[in-house]
């Protein structure tokens, strides 16, 4: 699987990056997770800062548009994101962990 950053937007409002991507991978379309993973990765940041929001892959294609939104820490995204989002991107609240345990 390859990621290929199309534009980068910097919002210092909400302590994040929003980011459109491109992917090229060869089997069926990567999963949410190993997304957010990879392109973590490749911009040298936690996964737990990334925010894949949308991967749009057309028909028949072997390639995948995505958006993300990659913040400066996960207190930013557990802040600012909706939890459905959060769920979706297994981002979870360390502090509630904690206390559970």
């Amino acid at each position: 699987m390859e990621i290929e950053i199309i534009s980068e937007e910097e919002n210092p409002m909400l302590h994040r990056s929003d980011v459109r991507f491109e992917i090229v991978h060869e089997e069926a379309t990567p999963s949410r997770l190993s997304v957010r993973d990879s392109l973590a990765a490749k911009l040298n940041k936690d996964s737990d800062e990334v925010v894949v929001h949308e991967l749009d892959t057309k028909f028949g294609m072997r390639k995948t548009a995505g958006y993300a939104k990659v913040y400066e820490s996960p207190e930013f995204a557990r802040d600012v994101e909706q939890e459905h989002m959060l769920e979706r991107n297994k981002i979870t609240d360390a502090e509630a962990e904690a206390e559970e345990a």
